[in-house]
């Protein structure tokens, strides 16, 4: 089982997210603990108003909702009171047991996954400090219920093949602006709520991964004029096909506004995992002979950061883009330092072949002054090459006793 936390300023949006699932026929509330009154009985209303109510006893909390999801191996098919039963023991675990919260069985993905809906607010006024809280006490709990409930541990698992969403379909999407609708909706919902991404560029690079582009238009444009967004569906080529839809028509409404906010706060939550990625691109470096931007991109690859190279037409690599999809993190190269940078990246690579190019003219070196040592050796001494290449007499080899002996010659006196 993975577990991922996710806090948020704006209940509202957390529910409607989900409420809208249910809508679609892609997910389902099987649970809603700590209400006064039985989930069948329980409106959109009633379900909202238990938090804003709480919500107003803290009006000093920033971060006062809570959207949690957890993820179970495809191969697993429990029950519904099986479900029930594993969020109940893991909200408690959390310190989240006597607050109110819904449990929302989601069916739009390749694995089976359940969403909590609550806030951290309680009946006192007093937070619950969600700082730290997925180390400290999440994953313990995580740990727990998987020998507890005998889940498909996810300890050892690359996260990457549990999570990440596939990209649109285009062939399917291409014609009809319902099916368009449905289908950026999809990668807009998990895209715009989980990643950490603090600038249009940035959120386009998460989406252009799953065949989406968040549009102004040209400055010339009226979308652009009245602060507007739309939205398109890329193909293989990554260009714009079908029609394009606005952002006010989509339930969540991810208005250019309602970007901004989330840039803003994107950009404080994501500064602890500068490190992260940083240290993951050096140690790329160092373990590997990295030669061009194109290697260390597939390197990366294998732990789950996206490299994109965002070139001219003329092919001149001018920016980088890191997203990594562990921390759901998303960098502007430039802004991780100026080594992280295309022009900091392209340096190092060729730092790299000329190292690799002295260790070959130094190991030429090497081999000539080797050489040009025997020929300079004491000439009182035999030279080696000349031992080598001379010609051996046979009789060198020859044992005495096979020698043939000299005949005498004789002298007649007359």
């Amino acid at each position: 089982m993975v577990a991922v936390i996710k806090t948020s300023r704006s209940i509202n949006s957390i529910l409607n997210y989900n409420e809208n699932k249910v809508k679609e026929g892609v997910a389902e509330c099987i649970s809603a603990v700590n209400y006064p009154l039985e989930l069948e009985k329980l409106s959109f209303t009633y379900k909202l108003n238990r938090f804003l109510k709480l919500c107003s006893l803290n009006e000093n909390t920033k971060r006062n909702s809570v959207h949690i999801s957890l993820n179970f191996d495809p191969s697993e098919n429990h029950s519904k009171e099986k479900l029930i039963e594993i969020a109940d023991t893991y909200m408690e675990k959390i310190g989240f047991g006597k607050q109110p919260y819904l449990v929302y069985q989601h069916h739009d993905a390749g694995h089976p996954h359940l969403h909590l809906v609550t806030n951290n607010i309680q009946r006192d006024g007093k937070r619950i400090d969600l700082h730290l809280i997925g180390v400290k006490k999440s994953e313990p709990a995580r740990k727990e219920i998987e020998d507890i409930f005998g889940l498909v541990k996810a300890e050892g698992r690359k996260q990457k093949e549990v999570l990440t969403l596939k990209p649109i379909s285009v062939g399917r999407v291409e014609y009809g602006k319902a099916e368009s609708r449905k289908a950026i909706n999809s990668v807009l919902n998990k895209v715009l709520f989980d990643y950490k991404y603090s600038s249009l560029p940035e959120l386009n690079a998460v989406l252009n991964l799953n065949n989406v582009h968040a549009d102004r238009g040209s400055e010339e444009s009226r979308v652009f004029k009245n602060n507007g967004l739309l939205y398109k569906i890329l193909d293989q080529n990554s260009k714009p096909i079908g029609v394009p839809i606005k952002a006010s028509e989509f339930y969540s409404r991810p208005t250019l506004k309602f970007l901004e906010g989330k840039f803003k706060s994107n950009e404080a939550e994501k500064e602890s995992y500068k490190k992260y990625v940083k240290n993951t691109i050096k140690l790329a470096f160092y373990r590997e002979d990295i030669f061009s931007p194109e290697k260390l991109s597939k390197i990366l690859e294998k732990e789950s950061i996206h490299m994109i190279l965002r070139k001219s037409k003329e092919g001149q690599l001018y920016g980088i883009t890191y997203v990594d999809h562990k921390t759901r993190s998303v960098f502007n190269g430039s802004s991780l330092g100026k080594e992280f940078s295309a022009k900091g990246i392209q340096e190092n690579c060729a730092l790299n072949i000329l190292a690799l190019e002295r260790k070959h003219q130094n190991s030429i070196s090497n081999y000539s002054e080797n050489f040009l040592n025997l020929k300079s050796e004491d000439p009182l001494k035999e030279n080696l090459t000349d031992i080598l290449l001379r010609g051996e007499r046979i009789s060198d080899y020859v044992s005495k006793q096979f020698k043939q002996k000299k005949k005498k010659r004789l002298h007649i006196r007359i």
